[in-house]
């Protein structure tokens, strides 16, 4: 960094952290409160605070690259449709809106470096909904799997992506699309992306039950050869190191059956925001919160 970038980035620095004070002070001053609520209601609004948070996530960031980050970020991107309904919406904009958000956070792990991400779209459970939603959904998937099969940003970034879940239970165009993807970037190892689709943690544990009961019947493995290791390959997520960080979206304060083996050490973090409107502040908090934490495998 030459000394012009380092003035930059100090007086970056500086102005996020005089910001930050300001915020709280104007917080518990009554006329500053009135005064910021005319401004919200004006047209400059927008852009001022799009400057904010552009200087506050470069503060962010700054304090972010003086530590590792987590290499793999498993996220319950949870609020669609109550999003939608805060802005009067149906519950399918909000999943267009959700759908969306997955590129941008997508995007913010290769700015960053995290190598693995993994997302819960669509629970075992979720087949229970509407029937009308459940349809939007399955069209999603159906259109955005078809899309990632020729997304440049997939093949210039070597992104591996895994189809996760029982795929049994989706439409077969859907089961064969899943395929298809994972196929076509099964050569990538640079980037890992996880969507789980039709996932539930437990039903991933039953299964990997009965694959090793059928085994051992079989004489392909021995009851003393069963360990934690061996588990964890008759799993979905086979080949793949257990998430660092489980963040979820929308105030909700549950794991709500996702990767309930893989999360044994995970920390864990919930944000108050919906999922459509999670920010990449919001995103860089999370691991500036993550790094705070002292890790600990054990109690």
């Amino acid at each position: 960094m030459t000394p012009i970038q380092k003035k930059q980035s100090s007086l970056r620095t500086y102005a996020s952290t005089k910001l930050d004070q300001f915020e709280k002070f104007a917080a518990r001053s009554t006329t500053i409160n009135k005064i910021l609520k005319v401004l919200y209601r004006s047209v400059v609004y927008r852009f001022i605070s799009k400057k904010l948070n552009e200087f506050r996530e470069y503060k962010l960031l700054e304090e972010i690259k003086q530590h590792p980050v987590p290499h793999h970020i498993a996220i319950i991107m949870d609020g669609n449709r109550r999003f939608a309904k805060s802005l009067n919406l149906s519950p399918e904009t909000g999943h267009l809106f959700g759908r969306e958000k997955i590129e941008e956070v997508l995007e913010w792990c290769f700015d960053l470096d995290i190598k693995i991400l993994t997302i819960y779209a669509f629970s075992m459970d979720n087949f229970n909904r509407n029937s009308k939603e459940v349809r939007t959904l399955m069209n999603l998937f159906r259109e955005e799997l078809e899309h990632v099969k020729t997304d440049p940003r997939v093949h210039s970034n070597q992104v591996r992506i895994r189809v996760i879940g029982h795929l049994e239970s989706l439409p077969k165009d859907i089961q064969k699309s899943a395929y298809d993807v994972m196929d076509i970037t099964k050569q990538y190892s640079k980037y890992s992306l996880n969507l789980a689709i039709a996932y539930g943690g437990r039903e991933e544990i039953i299964q990997a039950i009965q694959h090793i009961a059928r085994d051992v019947k079989h004489n392909r493995i021995r009851l003393k050869d069963i360990s934690e290791r061996k588990v964890a390959s008759y799993l979905y997520t086979t080949g793949l190191p257990d998430p660092d960080l489980i963040l979820r979206t929308s105030g909700e304060e549950r794991i709500s059956n996702f990767l309930l083996w893989q999360l044994a050490y995970s920390e864990l973090y919930f944000s108050d925001v919906y999922w459509p409107a999670f920010q990449k502040r919001d995103f860089l908090q999370a691991i500036r919160t993550y790094q705070n934490r002292q890790r600990r495998f054990g109690t």
